[in-house]
């Protein structure tokens, strides 16, 4: 094991500790399964929506009837699947983006010390030609 493994190991507990000590409020992570969850319900619904208005809608020939389910079933059922798609993409982002952050803080650390372990050993060999 060389000296560099076990100061990573030491620096990679104490990331680990420090996530762990994190002050996130229970209730972020509540709303966030909560918006998912409506996310998801909503596109559902709407899909159900314009399934329901295409069904009314050729039901008849009459272009005056057709017209209300157009219009209830088809920009509804629209509207509600891009607000619930809005909402599931907006929860998928920002768990990748957690993620992305926290890697990069992780690997920064690494190259943090690896810098120092080369300042090291330069010094040592400084400190031993004189």
């Amino acid at each position: 094991m060389t000296p560099s493994d076990g100061a990573s190991s030491g620096r990679m507990e104490e990331f680990q500790r420090e996530i762990n000590s994190v002050k996130v409020k229970s209730g972020s992570a509540s709303l966030e399964r909560q918006l998912l969850g409506l996310g998801i319900l909503l596109a559902l619904a709407g899909i159900v929506v314009v399934i329901v208005g295409w069904y009314g809608a050729s039901g008849t020939a009459v272009l005056s009837d057709q017209i209300p389910y157009l219009i209830s079933g088809g920009m509804l059922g629209i509207a509600l699947t891009t607000i619930g798609a809005a909402l599931y993409v907006r929860h998928s982002l920002a768990r990748y983006l957690q993620y992305w952050l926290i890697r990069l803080v992780y690997e920064q650390r690494e190259q943090t010390d690896r810098t120092i372990e080369a300042l090291a050993k330069i010094e040592e060999r400084l400190g031993a030609r004189s």
